[in-house]
């Protein structure tokens, strides 16, 4: 508590951008009055102040001073606000779905009150004397509205279906709200992917990411090239500002260095993308896995023979190349502690069961035996040749028979030896469940496998290095304590068990993977 004019000087540290504009004059008073401070009222999250003064912006533990002046807030009925904004997807299903779950198991009440088309809001009250303790405003539209609104100061979190891009996060950190892309920054909610669909008319049934790129930019028009009628392509998409869409320019369109032809049909909502290419045996599309509709999925494939489908296990494990996790991003601002216990909640085990029940794929680790993954073993046997190949062959079964590979996996940013926005939330996601004890008493082995390129030896060496630094870095996530309980080591097997062709980067990525074993 500060009582004292040292003691509140200790309290007051340079904060980020303003959680709201309260836009009231306050004058915050040390209980000694020894010191007071004055300016305008920027937030109060139930414990401390940000006001904005002459020596700039401060934060003060409440606990220590007065409040006086019109801006005041109540210290006893304080009501606990939260702005979201951005992707439709996210915010018209999964989010408020785990909105009515945190509150439930709570002992909370929400109570949804509709405004209008894009915006509503959820009053949560006490479940014992029903005293309203937070609003939870909604405004549904796209990711690029959500970061927008962030640097804006009108959203306190951003609902967004692509990894936020270079020029948002230079703005937002000149904006003071910190470096969005860490991992404490940006949260994975739930997993989706982008799904290449035709009209269940179609014959074709698999395209590869490399042809792909090459329709969205109209080098392909015909269907003869992929295989199919002598008739020309209609590419349908969701509207530019989908985070969806750009996440395809981003993943598929930037890295074949090509642009998107500007024919392309657009829709305002997956339901609409997915009713169109359904009854166009011509259209093509990319939708959410989540909302196919009536549409057929394509496999993507490659030019060794691979095939890989968009399934929930797929894409929990990050085989399917397109993944589309699901973020929150988190700005370095003080929220209110319901808004902090909301979050918190999302990475529980009951919020991965609302998310998989709202559609979407959740990140719950799960078991597979080897016997299990017969696509796997037969790329396994295909690529091995001469009795080293053999050999390897042999280790890799004799090793993982015994063991079940858990769905959570971890890949690399292209070219970098970062982890990917997706592998950073698996490991605070398997960090959670090795101290809550799901996995005491038990060996995890971290796997590293490798692509195809370049000599077997070096591949081998830098498997076990990813191996490692995935090792490493649960290690470092989980509190010491609950390491003693479980046994964690590592292996690798190199370019043995590729997912995918080497003659793409996309394949190249798919391969360079560490994957969990459990015994």
């Amino acid at each position: 508590m500060i009582n004292s004019r040292a003691a509140l000087a200790a309290a007051l540290f340079l904060f980020c951008a303003p959680l709201m504009s309260w836009a009231e004059d306050v004058t915050l008073r040390s209980r000694d009055g020894a010191i007071e401070l004055s300016g305008t009222l920027l937030g109060f999250d139930g414990q401390f102040y940000r006001v904005e003064t002459q020596y700039g912006e401060l934060t003060v533990d409440g606990s220590g001073v007065l409040c006086e002046g019109p801006g005041c807030p109540s210290l006893t009925d304080f009501v606990a606000q939260l702005s979201i904004s951005g992707s439709s997807t996210i915010g018209e299903v999964l989010l408020p779905a785990l909105v009515e779950g945190f509150a439930l198991q709570n002992g909370m009440k929400a109570q949804r009150i509709t405004e209008d088309d894009t915006h509503f809001s959820y009053e949560i009250r006490s479940g014992e004397t029903e005293a309203l303790i937070g609003r939870f405003r909604f405004r549904v539209s796209s990711t690029d509205e959500g970061f927008a609104d962030l640097l804006a100061d009108e959203a306190d979190l951003v609902m967004a279906l692509r990894e936020i891009r270079p020029g948002e996060l230079d703005l937002a950190q000149e904006a003071g709200l910190g470096s969005l892309d860490d991992v404490n920054r940006s949260r994975v909610i739930a997993l989706d992917a982008m799904t290449v669909i035709v009209s269940p008319v179609n014959p074709i049934t698999a395209i590869s990411v490399s042809d792909l790129a090459r329709v969205l930019s109209g080098e392909i028009d015909n269907w003869r090239t992929l295989g199919g009628p002598d008739a020309p392509i209609s590419i349908h998409m969701r509207d530019a500002q989908s985070g969806i869409s750009q996440a395809v320019e981003d993943r598929v369109l930037r890295r074949a260095s090509v642009s998107l032809v500007e024919t392309v049909v657009r829709h305002d909502t997956n339901t609409e993308l997915a009713n169109a290419v359904a009854s166009d045996q011509l259209a093509i599309g990319l939708a959410s896995f989540s909302e196919v509709g009536n549409s057929k999925a394509l496999a993507l494939t490659g030019t060794c023979g691979f095939s890989l489908r968009a399934s929930r296990l797929t894409i929990k494990t990050e085989d399917y190349p397109l993944t589309a996790p699901m973020f929150l991003y988190v700005p370095a601002r003080r929220l209110p502690k319901l808004a902090r216990e909301f979050l918190a909640y999302t990475r529980t085990a009951p919020a991965q069961i609302i998310a998989r029940r709202a559609g979407f794929v959740d990140q719950s680790p799960e078991e597979i035996r080897l016997n299990a993954q017969g696509d796997r073993l037969a790329n396994a046997v295909r690529v091995a040749s001469g009795e080293e190949g053999l050999a390897d062959l042999k280790r890799l079964i004799d090793t993982l028979s015994p063991l079940r590979r858990l769905s959570t996996s971890f890949r690399f940013e292209p070219g970098q030896t970062r982890l990917d926005a997706q592998s950073r939330s698996n490991v605070q996601q398997l960090a959670q469940a090795i101290e809550t004890g799901v996995y005491d008493g038990r060996r995890l082995v971290f796997i590293g496998f490798s692509d195809g390129e370049g000599p077997a030896e070096i591949n081998l060496r830098l498997a076990r290095e990813r191996a490692q630094a995935v090792k490493d870095a649960i290690e470092a996530e989980v509190e010491g304590s609950h390491l003693s309980q479980v046994v964690m080591s590592t292996d690798a097997f190199g370019e043995a068990m590729p997912m995918a062709c080497d003659d793409t980067s996309w394949g190249r990525q798919v391969n360079r993977r560490v994957e969990v074993w459990v015994r």
